[in-house]
């Protein structure tokens, strides 16, 4: 029966694309889990529109004349399935550097080496990845870096009122000092006890481990599915916490006014969002260097960053805010805030024509 109806519905699909023009549209792919790849698609939906490109969702892709398609996630590489679409691809790079220990990245990469000439247009969100893209032999003129960007529509500048109002919605003591951790760091789904490692929640918890001797008043935030190691860690060291499930990935905009700071504890990262999140809403960032935070902060003027796994670092940075509290901040907060606006997607609209340029064919 579903065979029948996968049949009929293909037939239908062909029908009604029978008149389009070769490349005319552009199919989005997300990952169907209702958080960020498909919250990227939306933008990029969105930013498509602007430029006067038709959109449809992936499951066009059953069209009669070739056209466009964007996935947001690059794994579909890891086998030689898509080989056989008539249309031409494009897909984000975000992360998954080779020869890191995990297999997953490395088959991968490897689909890209053996494929890279099938393959339109790759979107890498920062220089590490850029460049390890381009020594697979890929042309270069298929690799476009555009980072992660930010809808500032989402995100509210804090201030100390903007502060105590959200901390009494979430119930969070006023006088605490509270560190945000918003991400998925577990394996799978569900409780995410083992950790996953590259997003460092190992690094996180030591990191905590240090500051819950310099700061008594230490609280910390969580949202993001899969939290279930770092629950476990902050319970292990007494450390009071709160982790708060949201329903779509806009509303991670309230949780930021209620922060202190947010540490990003990574060995890997395509972005993350939560660098420019947090600089959006004038909340101090501790970060490794990873992702797009090696290209966006500048230490000490929009943020501070130190090495991958330097948990003394991210300690002392995370007590240099503790103890700097107010006006002392206020530069490189507004440091910040420059930055995450210059990286709102309505900027990024000049960055996304030269990609589609030769991938869809439209008027402007």
């Amino acid at each position: 029966m579903k065979t029948v109806i996968k049949s009929i519905y293909k037939t239908g699909i062909r029908a009604l694309s029978a008149n389009w023009k070769p490349y005319s549209h552009l199919f989005l792919a997300g990952d169907n889990a209702g958080w960020i790849l498909d919250w990227e698609m939306r933008e990029l939906r969105e930013i498509a529109d602007r430029l006067g490109i038709r959109t449809a969702s992936h499951l066009w892709k059953a069209s009669s004349t070739p056209q466009a398609m964007f996935l947001a996630s690059q794994f579909f590489l890891v086998d030689d399935n898509w080989l056989d679409t008539p249309h031409r691809i494009g897909f984000s790079y975000f992360h998954g550097l080779p020869q890191t220990g995990d297999n997953n990245f490395d088959a991968v990469y490897a689909g890209l080496m053996r494929n890279h000439q099938r393959l339109s247009r790759i979107q890498v969100s920062h220089t590490e990845m850029r460049d390890a893209v381009l020594q697979t032999g890929i042309d270069p003129s298929k690799v476009h870096l555009i980072p992660i960007g930010i809808n500032l529509s989402f995100f509210h500048y804090r201030n100390q009122e903007l502060r105590r109002q959200q901390r009494a919605k979430l119930g969070i003591p006023d006088r605490a000092f509270v560190i945000g951790s918003f991400q998925k760091d577990g394996n799978g789904w569900k409780e995410g006890l083992e950790p996953k490692l590259i997003k460092g929640p190992d690094i996180f918890i030591q990191t905590l481990e240090i500051l819950k001797s310099s700061i008594p008043e230490l609280f910390v935030l969580l949202t993001g599915p899969a939290r279930g190691y770092v629950k476990a860690g902050l319970e292990r060291l007494g450390i009071p916490y709160k982790h708060i499930f949201l329903k779509d990935y806009p509303d991670v905009g309230r949780l930021f006014p209620a922060l202190d700071l947010y540490i990003i504890a990574s060995r890997q990262e395509g972005g993350p969002k939560a660098v420019l999140e947090s600089m959006a809403s004038g909340v101090p960032l501790v970060t490794t260097r990873v992702g797009q935070a090696i290209d966006l902060v500048n230490h000490g003027q929009n943020g501070w960053m130190v090495d991958v796994e330097d948990v003394e670092g991210l300690a002392h940075w995370a007590n240099f805010v503790h103890q700097n509290q107010g006006t002392e901040l206020d530069t490189v907060l507004e440091s910040g805030r420059a930055t995450a606006e210059t990286h709102a997607y309505e900027t990024q609209i000049p960055l996304w024509r030269e990609f589609m340029k030769g991938f869809v064919e439209w008027t402007e």
